[in-house]
This record gives C-alpha cells, structure tokens and sequence, in this order.
C-alpha cells in the first residue's frame, strides 16, 4: 500500500469523524454504527462484504437466521443515511474537503473530493482610479451580487423546503383542520390479587379484582409514543386518552387514532372492513371480509410471547363517525409496535406504499403486515396485503 493510499485513508477517517460528529449523525446511534461499519470495511478491503444481510447481522444484532426479504431494516436504515449524508453536505458540510456517499443500490461507500478553496485574483498593484470609475465600479458589483443572490436564494429555498413523503400523504387526510387529533390506548385487562399475603390456603376467583383503564400494553405505549413525538414534530396539536376514556361523540367531532383497539368494545367499529384481528375464535388471526386467512398465529401461547405477529393499519372516512380514523393493531402487541414503526417512518412507509394505485392519498386504504420478532422486539413489518377504496 502506497503512502498516497495511506494518507487518502487518514484524510477519509478524519471526514468520518467530522461526519459522525454532526448534528445530522449525533442524534442516531444506528445511523452512526451504520456508517463508521461501511466505511472502515471499505477501507479494509472488505467492500465485497457488505451485503444486506452481513450488515443486519453485524450491526443490528440480528440472528445467523435474519432473512432480508422478511426484515427491511437494512434497507431503510442505509436510505435515512443517505439522507443524513445530504442534508449534511448541503449545509455544514459543504466546504470539506472530502465527501463520503451512499451511492443507491450498494453499501459500499465512495469517497469524493469535496469543495476547492474559493479562488481569488488579486491586482498585480494598484492602479489609481478616479473617484468616478470606483462609484462606477460599486454599482456593477452591488448589481452583480444581487442578481446572483437571487438564484441562490431561490436555490436554498427549495432544498430547504421539507419535500413531501408518503408518510405525509398518508397523514395529510387525517390531520387536514385545526381540531386536535385523539391518540387513543386500548387498556389491558389486569386481573389484581387482593387477599392477604400471609391468608392460608390458594387464592379463591373472588380474590381476584378486574383492574380496568389502568394499564396499556408494553408495543401500545411505544406505539403512542412515536405518534406523540410525530404529532409533536408536525406541530399539530393532539390528545392522549387511555381505555374506555373515549365516547362515540368524541369520534364525531375529531380525527382518533385508536392503537390496540381490536379487543375493546370500539371492535365493532373496525369488524365491518375487509381486513379484521378476529379474537373470537382460533386460531386467532386477520379474516378477509369474515373468511379466515393463513394470517394467523395457531401456536400462540397463552403469554403471548411470540416469534411472529400480524397486524393491520387502516385509514378510512369512517360512515358512523364521519370524520378520519386511523386504526393501529396487531394481533400481539408486538404487531402494534410495528405498525406504530410503519405511520411514523417516513422510509417504511413509502417502502409499503410503493406501486400503489393511482389517487391512494385520498382513498381509504388496509395495510396486512407480518412482523418477526427477535429477542423479544419486533422487526420491520412486512407488507403482506393492501387494500384500496
């Protein structure tokens, strides 16, 4: 290896450690793990290496059995870095001197020469100029500048301008108004032992106490939280309720978001659509208009822990309410984490949403998703069906 290699390599880490340490980096851990692994292997020969699932294994923690077709997350993850590398370069980045790209189709980095120092001609000396010609002289430059601020501007203000995802033309139907929007948490069922702890004998069915409205289920809370911290980015103003804290009129007059609603009385709510999470009977599963599907789970054990989920994202001009409803549920609540990943992923989303028909952002729409989980958290659904009306 030549000294001019050397040196190139020093010269590329240094610009890595710059880009890791931007503002557009720091904020994300997997982003940064992403990059630095790219990099560093390229460096080391090993470009040969960087395959979808090597990376999902390597950096994401993913099992020898990780499968790409069933996990998107490499996928996604290497599109949000190129955006981060974008967004990077176009502002505090724009003068380094090196760039590092994510061209699309490989994770091999490439590595580029950045922006040259701005060249200046200086006067061989100095000429003496009437106080005329040096009016003159301003005026020109003042105009030049001037007319070249514009393009510029108007350049800027169209990077700037925030372009518009699938994930906002998902939302856009549903968020459209000023009223604030209901997230709704279906509440968990949790039956409280209420007996003495030193009482003698096992405990009796009424020592037992429904305790209801009181606790949500672990996907649900992280679903809820996403939307949140979504909603919040967007600017638009929304209401948390939890359980039966929600009534038909508030439905009537706001946008609801219910999130693990499949079990609760709002069931009857959703029952009437094409794609529905019947629990009445087993195994339980994802019917098509009332027929049972092979979208089910019939080695569900009675914890609940599961390797795989199914679930069902649906937004709709719902005739009982009219007004939006957004439904986001899973079978498990692993499901419903998922699809909460799914609404609030500008990349999963447009990734689901890739091919659909023509006018979708305005029609009602099903999304069957199927999600593996590992080590007890859900991987990046998969989009199994669609539905549009």
């Amino acid at each position: 290896m030549g000294e001019q290699v050397s040196v190139s390599e020093d010269r590329i880490r240094e610009e890595l450690t710059r880009v890791l340490a931007s503002h557009e980096f720091r904020t994300s851990k997997r982003s940064q793990d992403f990059l630095r692994y790219v990099v560093e292997n390229t460096l080391a020969g090993h470009g040969d290496l960087l395959k979808e699932r090597t990376i999902g294994i390597e950096v994401f923690g993913r099992s020898t059995s990780y499968d790409p077709s069933d996990d998107a997350t490499v996928r996604v993850k290497a599109g949000e870095v190129r955006k981060r590398l974008g967004l990077y370069y176009s502002s505090e980045g724009a003068r380094n001197p090196l760039r590092i790209e994510l061209p699309s189709g490989t994770y091999v980095p490439e590595f580029h020469p950045g922006a040259a120092p701005a060249q200046t001609n200086e006067p061989a000396a100095d000429v003496p100029r009437t106080v005329e010609h040096r009016r003159a002289d301003s005026r020109r430059r003042t105009f030049i500048v001037a007319c070249g601020l514009v393009p510029v501007a108007v350049f800027v203000w169209l990077m700037m301008r925030p372009a518009k995802t699938a994930l906002d033309e998902f939302w856009a139907p549903v968020l459209k108004g000023t009223a604030p929007a209901l997230v709704c948490a279906a509440f968990v069922p949790v039956w409280n032992l209420d007996r003495d702890p030193g009482a003698p004998g096992s405990p009796r069915p009424e020592d037992f106490v429904s305790l209801t409205d009181q606790f949500v289920g672990g996907g649900d809370l992280v679903a809820i939280s996403r939307l949140s911290s979504m909603l919040t980015r967007m600017g638009r103003p929304f209401r948390v309720r939890v359980g039966n804290d929600v009534s038909f009129a508030d439905f009537r007059s706001d946008p609801a978001i219910l999130v693990g609603y499949s079990y609760t009385r709002w069931r009857d709510i959703s029952n009437q659509m094409r794609f529905f999470i019947d629990g009445s009977r087993k195994p339980v599963g994802i019917t098509d208009n009332g027929k049972p599907t092979n979208w089910a789970l019939p080695e569900l054990p009675r914890d609940r822990r599961t390797s795989e989920d199914y679930a069902i994202v649906s937004r709709v001009f719902h005739p009982d309410t009219h007004a939006m409803l957004v439904e986001i549920a899973g079978i498990t609540q692993y499901g419903t984490e998922a699809a909460g990943d799914l609404v609030t992923n500008p990349d999963l989303m447009a990734e689901a949403l890739h091919g659909a028909p023509a006018g979708w952002q305005s029609k009602n729409l099903q999304l069957v998703l199927h999600v593996k989980v590992i080590s007890g958290a859900p991987s990046s659904p998969k989009v199994m069906a669609r539905y549009f009306w």
